[in-house]
């Protein structure tokens, strides 16, 4: 079957946008992780990660507004684990934000994405890609520097979390409940983080309020919306592929903004890890495509 080639021409547009969207998304969660660093030492991680999640819950109902009644269950269900995914994406990384640079903490994050599509493979070249990756992140944590044990786990948990984010990115983007969904799921993240926000609040100061709202607006209301809104122009794998952003923004605005200087050896291995995470994700769909 052929393709016209207006729909191949829509369809590039599409793909365009998409990959816009998430590079916005992109800076606009390192910016953010940048930001909130300077908060750990008064709220703690935990409590700054959850503290900008209500933030943003707000934000977003305020925004959107969205509906509660009229719901499938099937909708419902999407929510919900896309609010479990957010959640528990944000608690990891930042997590592993409290000892590892900014850019190696999310290039094993974007291992997650890569992972959820070699499971789906079964092919040689595939495999090849997946040690490729497994040998940047060893040039990375092996090589690249003393990181710290803990901090690697927990980018690795973040990880497992943002696979599950992709899948559900292009599912509830695509859904008709869209950005008011997107919203629905932050509340279920916020609520979820309740137990690490609440004891936090009693610690705010009026300095800590507008690096608050901007950690909220940038990493969490305006990332989410842009990355749900990708999701209903692509398909999970692209949008996989266009995570391969976050890594290589994450150590620019760690060496820019933060001095996180890196190794050559751990350059090296983020740029092996992006390479191979955006060939096992794009070849996993050429695969399925086919």
């Amino acid at each position: 079957m052929t393709t016209s080639p207006t729909a191949q021409a829509f369809a590039r547009r599409a793909t365009i946008r998409a990959m816009l969207l998430v590079l916005v998304g992109a800076i606009g969660v390192q910016s953010s992780a940048a930001i909130a660093i300077g908060l750990f030492d008064a709220l703690g991680v935990l409590g700054t990660s959850s503290v900008r999640m209500v933030i943003a819950a707000v934000i977003l109902l305020a925004v959107f507004r969205p509906a509660l009644r009229g719901r499938t269950g099937r909708e419902w269900t999407g929510i919900v684990l896309y609010g479990v995914a957010m959640a528990a994406m944000n608690g990891f990384l930042y997590l592993s934000l409290g000892s590892l640079p900014l850019g190696v903490a999310t290039t094993i994050d974007f291992l997650g994405p890569c992972l959820v599509a070699l499971a789906a493979s079964r092919r040689p070249r595939e495999g090849l890609l997946a040690v490729a990756a497994l040998i940047g992140v060893g040039l990375i944590a092996g090589f690249g520097g003393p990181f710290d044990p803990l901090g690697l786990l927990f980018a690795a948990l973040a990880g497992a979390s943002f696979g599950l984010y992709t899948l559900l990115a292009a599912r509830v983007g695509q859904s008709e409940g869209g950005l008011s969904s997107v919203a629905l799921s932050v509340v279920v993240a916020a609520i979820l983080m309740l137990p690490f926000s609440v004891p936090a609040v009693p610690l705010l100061q009026p300095q800590h309020l507008l690096p608050l709202l901007a950690s909220a607006l940038l990493g969490t209301a305006l990332a989410f919306t842009v990355d749900t809104m990708a999701g209903r122009l692509t398909s999970a794998r692209v949008l996989g592929v266009f995570f391969a952003f976050d890594p290589v923004v994450g150590t620019v605005i760690g060496t820019l903004f933060l001095g996180q200087l890196l190794t050559p050896v751990a350059v090296g291995g983020i740029v092996l890890v992006v390479a191979a995470g955006a060939g096992i994700v794009w070849s996993a769909g050429d695969r399925r495509s086919r």
